[in-house]
């Protein structure tokens, strides 16, 4: 059997994938200082598709909190040259039981 790290840099599908998920991360990682601390904990990642970034957030009201704080983050995202025209916000839908 080949590594799983081999194997995903032998996979143009697996590397695009990770590669997704890395630039994802980081667009993470600059806009979670311009958030409030308390929200910090309430979002997460979400995919990258064709210049819109997809950000999970835990509940409503941290889902309005961030709208209103979404022109500040794209302009912030954009003003450091990562390739993002618009945010979209989701609430994840959390499993019950």
């Amino acid at each position: 059997m080949i590594p799983l790290e081999q194997a995903v840099r032998a996979s143009t599908v697996l590397s695009a994938i990770t590669q997704r998920v890395a630039q994802s991360q980081q667009l993470l990682q600059l806009t979670l200082p311009l958030l409030p601390p308390t929200l910090r904990d309430q979002v997460a990642a979400g995919p990258l598709d064709d210049g819109v970034w997809c950000v999970l957030v835990n509940n409503p009201a941290a889902s309005s909190k961030l709208r209103q704080l979404a022109p500040t983050l794209l302009q912030a995202l954009q003003s450091s040259g990562q390739p993002v025209a618009s945010l979209r916000i989701k609430v994840r839908q959390h499993a019950a039981g």
